[in-house]
């Protein structure tokens, strides 16, 4: 089948995430970044959802590029902090936090907490967006619970503390070919996927 949307842009400065991206899908495609667009502007995620900053990266990128865009946001959800950090997980510990800050501000949060009520579910909300601003979005998710210390030395963000109880493994102990596998941003490409392919092979949503 011929190929009518030969590039596709993942909307993102993460190269850990763009990475990962890349790695699920795969094709003759050619994928973009923000590392092939240096003029982009920032794109401000002030949604209120997870679901809503995903669009929006994705709707203003496909607009700025003139390409079918990819945006995805990630969120922590806690069940004994009510949610927390959620949509506000990559900034949880204040503007400009690292990871470490995050993941201390976390543990900090649980310390009295017995590990069965240290529940938590991974989400991903994947969009991909069209210049005109079509969209459609996915989300996928992947339960655990929030390891009592840090474990592990791969991942990022939060993967030395999300534990994994089928793996016996905190996502940041897990090879990157694992993790993959398995991962909430893995469940909401393959969610997606259907749609990325219709825009590759039919240049529509």
């Amino acid at each position: 089948m011929e190929i009518v949307t030969k590039e596709i842009m993942i909307a993102s400065k993460n190269k850990n995430k763009i990475k990962e991206i890349k790695d699920i899908v795969s094709g003759d495609v050619v994928l973009k970044s923000f590392m092939d667009y240096p003029d982009i502007p920032d794109v401000l995620e002030d949604g209120k959802t997870i679901e809503e900053n995903s669009m929006k990266k994705a709707v203003e990128v496909a607009r700025f590029t003139g390409l079918y865009s990819i945006a995805d946001d990630t969120g922590l959800f806690v069940q004994v902090l009510g949610g927390e950090p959620g949509v506000y997980s990559a900034r949880w510990a204040g503007e400009g936090c690292t990871y470490a800050d995050n993941n201390r501000k976390l543990l900090n949060a649980l310390k009295n907490v017995e590990f069965k009520d240290r529940k938590a579910v991974f989400k991903c909300a994947i969009t991909i967006a069209s210049p005109d601003g079509d969209t459609h979005t996915e989300v996928g998710e992947i339960e655990g619970y929030i390891a009592e210390n840090l474990r592990g030395e791969n991942g990022f963000g939060y993967d030395p503390v999300f534990y994994v109880p089928a793996l016996d493994k905190t996502l940041a102990e897990m090879d990157f070919e694992t993790k993959n596998k398995i991962s909430h941003r893995r469940k909401a490409l393959e969610l997606i996927k259907p749609y990325l392919e219709r825009v590759i092979y039919y240049g529509r949503i």
